[in-house]
């Protein structure tokens, strides 16, 4: 496609015309020359507003983008409403391609009930690769907003699902056939499919209800990171049990032959929650099906600390993904 905004015509056929979830709350979406959109909430609602891009992977970038985002609202206890997109490609792209990440896009925002309200899509030579970056907006009664500084120490820290579970997935599929020269092909498909897990806004509304203080979803720099910034955020200390952080045989294989360390793998898909009563929330979240840990407790102090058997290491500030440093073997 030529440089510049994409024409109406493209507009029209590959994006405007996959957009088909919508809500009441909006006033105005995407529309041909249309810029802003229009949300009207309750008097007793608050916004809610997250914004990231997906820079990492290339295949699936249309979903990932959308439980992003979604995963952030949720993590602030709020419900995702409608998201506004920035659609950046490069000059070799193809509408298809185009065409392809709407789709994708649309399906997740159906499965979600959220609206594209509007966006900008554009063919680039400042990119060599699709970029997506989404600003979500989502709703929440007035006083209930969840921050990732709200641990107190004494409270139980709980994950959800499994850590790594996105990076696991970005690398089966981006370096397939280089790993089944090693690994049988049920493991990378196993691999493969963990993006099924990648949404958190089925736990984080259950997590709301039972009472949790802080939430932070698990995404760049891994569940280190995320334990870092919840207990910076919060202004506590944590004591955390290694053995009890929930990792997939898959990630530790994929992380092993990479060279990898799976604390520190992008994990969207698993939430960090700190509660009262975190064995309680536990059950609750195996009633819906969905596999949660209590790995540890928020303490009085500075002091984070990771925990295996006799072995005692201090958490430090994250850094770098380990996806970042993935070269091919």
């Amino acid at each position: 496609m030529k440089v510049g905004k994409v024409s109406e015509t493209v507009l029209k056929r590959s994006v405007l015309k996959q957009i088909r979830t919508k809500r009441e709350e909006l006033l105005l979406g995407a529309g041909v020359g249309e810029d802003c959109a229009a949300i009207k909430l309750k008097e007793d609602e608050t916004f809610v507003i997250s914004t990231d891009p997906i820079t990492g992977t290339v295949k699936d970038i249309g979903s990932l983008s959308v439980h992003v985002t979604a995963n952030d609202l949720a993590s602030a206890g709020a419900e995702p409403v409608a998201i506004m997109l920035t659609i950046l490609l490069p000059e070799d792209s193809y509408e298809s391609d185009l065409k392809e990440m709407m789709s994708q896009i649309e399906e997740v925002c159906a499965q979600l009930h959220i609206q594209i309200a509007g966006g900008h899509t554009e063919i680039t030579r400042a990119v060599n690769q699709p970029i997506i970056s989404i600003s979500g907006i989502g709703k929440v009664k007035d006083g209930k907003v969840i921050s990732t500084g709200g641990a107190k120490p004494g409270q139980d820290i709980v994950v959800t699902k499994w850590i790594g579970i996105e990076g696991t997935s970005i690398l089966a599929k981006d370096h397939e056939l280089e790993l089944l020269e090693k690994y049988p092909r049920n493991l990378i498909e196993s691999a493969k499919n963990l993006d099924h897990y990648i949404s958190v806004v089925t736990e984080a509304a259950e997590a709301v209800k039972s009472g949790v203080s802080a939430m932070h979803d698990v995404t760049e720099g891994g569940i280190f990171g995320a334990l870092w910034e919840m207990a910076e955020a919060s202004g506590v200390g944590l004591e955390i049990d290694l053995k009890k952080i929930p990792i997939k045989q898959e990630t530790v294989e994929i992380c092993e032959f990479y060279d990898l360390n799976p604390y520190c793998l992008i994990s969207s898909g698993c939430m960090l929650m700190a509660i009262d009563n975190g064995y309680d929330l536990v059950r609750n979240l195996e009633k819906l099906g969905i596999n949660a840990a209590v790995i540890g407790k928020a303490v009085t102090g500075k002091d984070r600390v990771i925990l295996n058997e006799d072995e005692k290491r201090f958490l430090e500030p994250p850094k770098s993904d380990e996806i970042y440093n993935v070269k091919s073997v």
